[in-house]
């Protein structure tokens, strides 16, 4: 009898509360190491650096954390430090947050914002524009 399994493991529309309560304990340890300067990186020391999401996987041994700096420059450079301190950080977020286990954790460029505004530029486009001038007299 085959059973269904979720190949996707991270948290998302169907996150379970405790992997949402993790993820925010997580991004709340990041942020609170960031603004107190415990990463001692110049790219990192360089830049506004904003977590707006930490996705925790079900079992939650990994969580992908999402990080932009502000205006979204050098944005790979800033995930590369944040790799370079992936232990740092993981042993800080092992004291922090109260877990069985430390969670593996890994970095991402968040993106949504791109995906913001392309979409923002598109509704605004005049091809739209025409469109949506054209469905009201139907």
């Amino acid at each position: 009898m085959a059973r269904n399994k979720k190949t996707h493991r991270d948290s998302g529309p169907s996150a379970s509360p405790r992997q949402l309560r993790v993820g925010e304990l997580v991004r709340h340890a990041i942020a609170d190491m960031l603004a107190r300067g415990d990463v001692h990186d110049p790219v990192i020391e360089r830049h506004m650096i904003t977590i707006p999401e930490v996705r925790v996987t079900a079992d939650l041994r990994m969580a992908t954390i999402y990080v932009m700096p502000l205006g979204g420059k050098d944005a790979e450079d800033v995930v590369a430090a944040f790799e370079r301190h992936k232990k740092f950080l993981r042993g800080e977020i092992a004291h922090r947050v109260n877990l069985k286990f430390a969670p593996d954790i890994r970095f991402r460029v968040d993106e949504r914002f791109e995906e913001a505004e392309r979409i923002e530029k598109l509704l605004r486009s005049p091809e739209v524009k025409r469109d949506l001038e054209h469905g009201d007299d139907e």
